[in-house]
């Protein structure tokens, strides 16, 4: 409309692409292509460029080179520059000038720079609509004898005019021919009236039926959605205001009520950050929450007493509380420290994280030279403290959202952290406690801080479920220990919240204590990882839970006071300490994924209730954040195995029965007896890969026990050096936690950029030549699509079976930790490598690396 014209790049390609604009060209085209910008580049005065693909970098047009073959007051508009760009010269977010006097404009908020240009396009463009509604083009006008815009006309000098009459009845015109005709047959029993009169059969009826009960499906559903939204909301705001007048008469209503508010503040900040942090990163999440979590270290310190040695069984429950926690701040840093560093790429710049040791020395010594000389008077200073702790510690997981800022967050998890420890010691500085005990504290903290090290430095990335876990039980056993000394050392007790809230600590502290511990020991091999359990358990874990509750009614009243509350504080905590070992018990190893991030969760509720016990809004923040971490991932591990969080908990198999499945029509079914799978060597695998072009991998826990990154990564930079695009496919519960198999492919050495998630990965299965299944099972099952009574029916599964040939590398043709026979192992299109992950990947490496070389 303005005379711009195309440009055709001056080469015919051969053949056609699977997929619209993703068909990949032919080095000869893109040869042609970069000179054909070349010569427009030193012709033209301005580029604008708009490629994008969703979720993908924004592919290179124009590069350097041909920026520098532009004339002096050029310019350039990238307006891909928010997805990385289509100039090489772009700058996200800025204007830059080259040296040959380009301007390069890599703007990412252009929508908001151009809202006067956008108006008035947009009004024009109204303009002329109403214009072309008569036939006058010169004024604005209503043309009723057009059938579309009578239909558009809905009110006319205050009259409303919809609908519009129906149109006049179109008559056949009159052919002539012979007179006499043969008479119409009659309509088949099967033709409807309404068909018989506009030439339809019965199947309009029932696809108008169809479409009828699909809208009255969406309304019921939407009718659904609604009312259970107001019915949670109502029940919501009923419950604040029951609860904010029964805290009225505690007489501790107000600060409670600001506890209650910096919580849920919390929540909701931890929850959106939370959704920010890339699956890739997961694994490193969960480590530096295990780190922040040693805040429980701030409840031991406060709880301390005696001088080098605690005073009594009170003060070495609250030591060992400090110890411990110390042992999950040192080595839950190290190992993320560890784990980011295998993301490192050689081509990344250096890492200069040493200049965050300046701000954190800085601010430690600012805040103990103004607590030694500013007196008593210095309750801001500790607040702010506080505050800027908690801000740091959600800047750490804030910085998990992308790979570039990972270890920044990281640093600030740790300036956080030590903030907070350093603001409870100001405290007990200005407490004047006996000097002797800081030998004690010290003693605490960095004992327990040099063991977290070494667990840290030893420990392989393997088995960092283990670790994690460990830790976990570490946290857990520490908010029990400083639930139950706060309510021991309270002598009044008749504060009803401070009661409850120790002993909600003591629960889900107990909880995750022995929760943990046995899913460490289920890890390490040490306990079966199948279903162990009582008979009738559900009874045994709802009579503990009951028992449990029952509890208040001794530990509650002031009467009862310290002589029947702590026993009755200790048997509920000894019941919940069985309720975690039981349930925990009672899952199976294909949901430990599940189970260690619910840990993680309750490790962060179990910190917060211990801020409400201590009246430290500071452990307030960051339980809630970490309770909200964890909750998170355990949403994204239930949809990724389509389970619900109760069915995980309570031992029930299977996926949600409501998921429909659409079974394939060309797919083979599996029948045990008679399906028979193909086996192959290495060497016919290695010609596979050799003859392959696209060429997937998709790693399971097969690898972590086998330990076969190394030689999966060796053969995949062979592959990669001789032309071949090899991509890996991770599925989110592929391991034992979220994330486990990113981080084995980085301590291998795998560019993190060709790692995608598993939605990235079925998009391009397709038109894969050769998919490669490294121990993995239930994450390819096809009976998660094609069976819908399969127990893992709608689970969202790697669709590898797409790709022209699928070869499944593992120990045997045994089920995985679902228990369901996996029918790809029979398909048609697929080969079966039997062996050891490692023996085997070391094997096809070589093999690969000798036919590549020949």
């Amino acid at each position: 409309s303005i005379g711009a014209e195309f440009l055709e790049v001056p080469y015919q390609e051969v053949g056609e692409g699977a997929g619209g604009y993703a068909k990949e060209m032919s080095p000869e085209f893109l040869e042609a292509e970069r000179q054909m910008f070349s010569d427009q580049c030193r012709e033209v005065d301005i580029i604008i460029t708009t490629a994008l693909i969703p979720g993908r970098p924004a592919p290179l047009i124009i590069s350097s080179e041909m920026v520098a073959l532009m004339k002096a007051g050029s310019v350039c508009v990238d307006l891909a520059a928010e997805a990385g760009g289509n100039i090489a010269n772009t700058v996200p977010g800025e204007r830059i000038r080259t040296s040959n006097g380009v301007t390069c404009i890599g703007y990412t908020d252009l929508p908001s720079r151009c809202a006067a240009q956008a108006s008035t396009l947009f009004s024009n463009n109204v303009v002329q609509f109403l214009l072309s509604m008569g036939g006058n083009q010169k004024r604005f006008c209503i043309l009723h004898s057009d059938e579309a815009v009578r239909g558009a006309l809905v009110m006319e000098e205050g009259t409303v005019t919809w609908p519009p009459p129906p149109p006049p009845p179109r008559r056949d015109p009159v052919v002539p021919g012979p007179q006499h005709l043969p008479a119409r047959p009659p309509l088949p029993p099967s033709v409807s009236v309404r068909g018989a009169q506009n030439g339809e059969t019965e199947e309009n009826d029932s696809l108008l039926e169809a479409e009828a009960k699909a809208r009255r499906k969406a309304h019921r559903k939407a009718w659904k959605q609604s009312y259970q939204g107001a019915g949670k909301l109502t029940l919501m705001l009923v419950s604040a205001l029951l609860l904010s007048y029964g805290l009225s008469q505690t007489g501790s209503g107000r600060n409670v009520c600001q506890m209650l508010t910096t919580f849920a503040l919390a929540c909701l900040v931890g929850w959106q950050v939370v959704w920010g942090v890339i699956p890739a990163l997961h694994s490193p999440l969960m480590s530096v929450t295990n780190a922040i979590s040693g805040m429980t270290a701030i409840g031991g310190l406060e709880l301390m007493n005696g001088g080098a040695l605690p005073g009594d069984w009170v003060g070495y429950c609250a030591a060992v509380a400090t110890f411990i926690s110390a042992i999950n701040i040192a080595g839950g840093f190290l190992m993320t420290r560890r784990m980011l560093d295998m993301f490192r790429r050689a081509s990344d710049p250096p890492d200069y994280g040493f200049l965050y040791t300046l701000p954190l020395l800085l601010s430690v010594g600012v805040y103990c030279a103004l607590l030694a000389f500013g007196g008593t008077e210095v309750s801001s200073v500790e607040s702010m403290a506080s505050l800027v702790s908690g801000l740091c510690c959600i800047a750490a997981i804030a910085g998990l959202a992308t790979q570039a800022t990972a270890r920044q967050g990281t640093h600030f998890g740790l300036i956080g952290v030590t903030l907070g420890v350093m603001y409870i010691l100001g405290e007990l500085y200005l407490s004047n406690i006996p000097q002797a005990r800081v030998v004690q504290i010290a003693a605490c903290l960095g004992g327990g801080g040099l063991i977290g090290l070494g667990v840290a430095s030893y420990i392989e990335l393997t088995s960092l479920p283990q670790l994690v876990a460990a830790f976990h039980s570490l946290v857990g056993l520490a908010a029990t220990l400083t639930s139950i000394v706060s309510f021991a050392m309270d002598t009044s007790s008749s504060d009803v919240v401070h009661k409850v809230a120790a002993w909600a600590g003591a629960l889900i502290g107990g909880i995750t204590f022995t929760g943990s511990v046995v899913a460490f020991l289920k890890l390490q091999g040490l306990v079966s990882s199948r279903e162990v359990s009582l008979p009738f358990k559900h009874f045994w874990n709802i009579s503990a839970a009951v028992l449990c509750w029952a509890s208040l009614a001794i530990y509650l009243p002031a009467e009862f006071g310290q002589e029947w509350g702590l026993p009755a504080l200790a048997s509920a905590t000894f019941l919940a300490m069985f309720l975690g070992l039981h349930m925990t018990l009672a899952i199976g190893g294909a949901d430990m994924p599940v189970v260690i991030t619910l840990l993680n969760s309750c490790s962060g509720w179990a910190l917060a209730a211990e801020g409400f016990v201590l009246d430290t809004s500071l452990l307030t923040v960051v339980g809630a954040l970490i309770g909200s971490s964890g909750a998170i991932l355990s949403i994204i591990m239930c949809r990724a195995m389509n389970r619900r969080i109760t069915g995980v908990v309570l031992g029930i198999k299977g996926t949600i029965a409501q998921v429909q499945v659409a079974a394939a029509a060309d797919a083979p079914a599996f029948d045990e007896e008679t399906g028979e799978a193909t086996m192959v060597g290495e060497l016919q695998v290695a010609q596979m890969l050799v003859k392959a072009k696209r060429i997937v991998v998709v790693p399971g826990y097969g690898v972590a026990v086998a330990k076969a990154q190394y030689s999966i990564a060796e053969m995949i930079e062979c592959l990669r050096k001789h032309g071949k695009d090899v991509k890996i496919g991770i599925h989110p519960v592929a391991g034992r936690m979220p994330g486990q198999l990113n981080v084995l492919m980085a301590e291998a050495g795998v560019p993190y950029d060709i790692v995608l998630e598993m939605d990235e990965i079925n998009l391009d299965l397709h038109q894969t030549d050769v998919v490669l299944v490294v121990g993995a099972n239930d994450t390819v099952n096809p009976a998660a699509v094609e069976d819908a009574t399969s127990e893992l029916a709608g689970m969202p599964v790697i669709q590898v079976w797409k790709a022209k040939r699928v070869v499944v590398m593992k120990r045997s043709l045994r089920p995985g930790y679902a228990g369901v026979e996996n029918p790809l192992f029979v398909r048609e299109n697929t080969d079966m490598l039997l062996g050891d992950a490692k023996a085997m990947g070391i094997k096809l490496a070589h093999e690969v690396e000798k036919i590549l070389e020949i």
